[in-house]
């Protein structure tokens, strides 16, 4: 009787969802408390539903959820809640996943770090993607693998065992005490993991952490066919091709790179990170056996990038992170011809990855003199040739900008390129990703598009579809929002000379570095740095609160960039560098234009601003 409740409810919400549920990356972002984002959307949820309110309205209202489509959203809350509900559980024992793969390296890394024991059951075979030798020997990871005929067959073990089965709808589990996570995969959909029993709950948190940096949860698009075969107690309904719209999005990529070698596509930007990362550690374990593998990464980086990066090396032994300092005061390409000088000299393995422009400060680096850097041929201490390195470029700012295709200014050094696909290139309508090599790295794209295919990350069905639509129109939507960001800089530096303003020169966007983000350092004021900074975080949160509050319709507090429309407003310290060391965070404004918003209004707005800061000044 409860199970028909619980199914009738979900089935009158999939009927009234709001819009934003299926085509948003973000979600109510104005109803976003950091702290409580992984449990306040189901707690008024399940308000809602004991006084069986479906309502699309009272939908709209709920709070965000999670902080991200890539860790959680609305659907993917309510596809756990649902299963959690029929099968007896608290919704946080249910994982959904977009990947079939990662659900299974994220209990197999957590007992790694814990030196225990794992045994993975399946009745009929694995997933063609799992590839046991590698998962072994370059993820490090440490497993028994058994086939049984019968479930209930299923050995006795010292450590935890997996259950994993491929299903064609989804349905009530029936939960036996020996299997300690059931993982169910759902042909085109992704997965479901089930944490069964108390003794496993310590895990949850580190599978969710594992789908915020690795993978994505299962989109909401998934999710709601997930759900639709969950209340009609179905199979899956069959989904078009995924070839035509591919082969459109490889074409757009490699004509908007000027590149040769195939593109990757992955279901998000830290999927293809990830999956480079793991292709070049794959490379240097094979090829340069022995040898440490140093990845050097900017400390103040986007935090995804910064913490994913110290995952792996918390996992491999003989892989370590060195810092790499880039903004401010830092030269990058000094920092780089200082680190691979140290590390050649340990006849090290260096991977560098870096943005540029650089987050937040949005600074380009001398592009020459980073090719001579990176091409310089370094000796070891024993005065042989030292590994060159490969530079791992993030331009999710200027994705438009070529550096990689023949004669281009990177095309002599080994370097990939990758960005996050929920930016410019689907204009905020997914979080598909892609990355490109030059020639230099054909041999490294194949182990990527490896990892790639064994994480089962790549891009989804309606992914390729939104990306099909949104590429080609990138490069001329990039040149629009650069045009409103520079005519908001130049009003921001006439109405308040006083604030410090991050954001590319003129000379410099003439080279095609366009982005539409800038940050902001306010001015301050008081007898002490602590005080000056206490008065500049604050004015910071004014500053935003006005602009979102003013312009609710347009103005949002978002890390987002390169969204069809409006203006999107964060502090990087505690959005996008929300892993990052404290000493390295900036509590400075970052802004992010679109092409289509209300500029002369938000100048307006940002000029009352101006006025009540300017009198602040004048009574103290």
């Amino acid at each position: 009787m409860e199970d028909n409740k619980v199914l009738n409810y979900i089935k009158d919400v999939l009927e009234n969802i709001p819009t934003g549920w299926l085509n948003l990356t973000t979600h109510r972002l104005d109803i976003y408390d950091e702290e409580l984002a992984k449990t306040q959307f189901l707690d008024q949820f399940e308000i809602l539903f004991k006084n069986n309110n479906s309502k699309s309205l009272a939908l709209s209202n709920l709070p965000t959820a999670y902080d991200y489509i890539r860790l959680g959203h609305p659907l993917s809350c309510l596809l756990e809640w649902g299963i959690a509900n029929l099968n007896n559980l608290k919704p946080k024992n249910v994982v959904s996943f977009s990947s079939k793969t990662t659900p299974v390296l994220a209990i197999l890394r957590k007992n790694l770090i814990d030196n225990k024991s794992t045994q993975i059951i399946y009745t009929n075979e694995l997933p063609s993607f799992f590839d046991v030798e590698i998962l072994k020997s370059i993820y490090g990871y440490n497993f028994e693998l058994k086939q049984v005929e019968k479930i209930d067959e299923i050995p006795q073990f010292s450590g935890s065992t997996v259950f994993i089965s491929q299903k064609d709808g989804i349905c009530k589990n029936k939960l036996y005490p020996n299997i300690d996570f059931f993982i169910n995969g759902y042909s085109h959909l992704g997965s479901v993991l089930i944490a069964n029993g108390e003794q496993n709950e310590s895990y949850i948190s580190e599978i969710q952490h594992v789908r915020r940096r690795e993978t994505i949860a299962m989109t909401p698009y998934n999710c709601f066919a997930a759900l639709k075969s969950l209340t009609k107690r179905s199979s899956f309904d069959t989904i078009n091709s995924i070839d035509a719209n591919k082969t459109n999005v490889l074409d757009s990529i490699t004509a908007i790179t000027s590149t040769t070698t195939k593109p990757l596509i992955g279901s998000s930007g830290l999927s293809i990170q990830y999956a480079i990362m793991m292709g070049l550690v794959h490379d240097a374990l094979k090829n340069h056996k022995g040898k440490a593998i140093k990845f050097i990464v900017p400390p103040n980086c986007y935090g995804g990038t910064n913490d994913q990066a110290r995952r792996v090396a918390a996992c491999i032994d003989n892989v370590e992170i060195v810092d790499l300092l880039v903004d401010g005061d830092n030269d990058m390409v000094q920092s780089i011809d200082k680190v691979l000088s140290e590390i050649a000299n340990e006849d090290a393995i260096p991977y560098i990855i870096a943005e540029i422009p650089t987050n937040p400060r949005v600074e380009v680096p001398d592009l020459i003199k980073l090719k001579e850097a990176l091409a310089k041929e370094r000796k070891t201490a024993t005065d042989k040739i030292a590994i060159d390195p490969v530079f791992i470029l993030d331009q999710t700012f200027c994705p438009n900008v070529l550096f990689l295709g023949d004669g281009e200014i990177l095309s002599s050094v080994r370097v990939i390129s990758y960005t996050s696909g929920s930016k410019f290139p689907s204009g905020g309508l997914c979080t598909a990703g892609y990355c490109v090599g030059n020639k230099k790295t054909e041999a490294l794209m194949s182990k990527i598009e490896m990892h790639l295919k064994l994480c089962d990350n790549e891009a989804t069905s309606l992914q390729m579809e939104i990306l099909a639509k949104q590429l080609p129109s990138m490069n001329q939507r990039i040149n629009d929002a650069y045009k409103n960001t520079r005519e908001f800089v130049n009003f921001i530096n006439e109405t308040l000379p006083e604030a410090k303003i991050n954001f590319v020169s003129p000379a410099l966007a003439k080279q095609g570095f366009t982005p539409s983000v800038f940050s902001l350092d306010l001015p301050t004021k008081g007898d002490t740095a602590e005080e000056k900074e206490t008065y500049k975080r604050a004015l910071n949160l004014k500053l935003i609160n006005l602009m979102i509050t003013k312009i609710p319709n347009e103005s949002k507090y978002c890390v987002s960039y390169g969204q069809l429309n409006g203006c999107y407003w964060t502090i990087p310290a505690t959005s996008t560098q929300g892993t990052t060391k404290e000493g390295d965070k900036d509590y400075i404004a970052r802004v992010a234009l679109s092409p289509n918003l209300d500029l002369e209004l938000h100048k307006k707005v940002f000029l009352d601003f101006v006025g009540s800061i300017k009198l602040e000044f004048l009574e103290s």
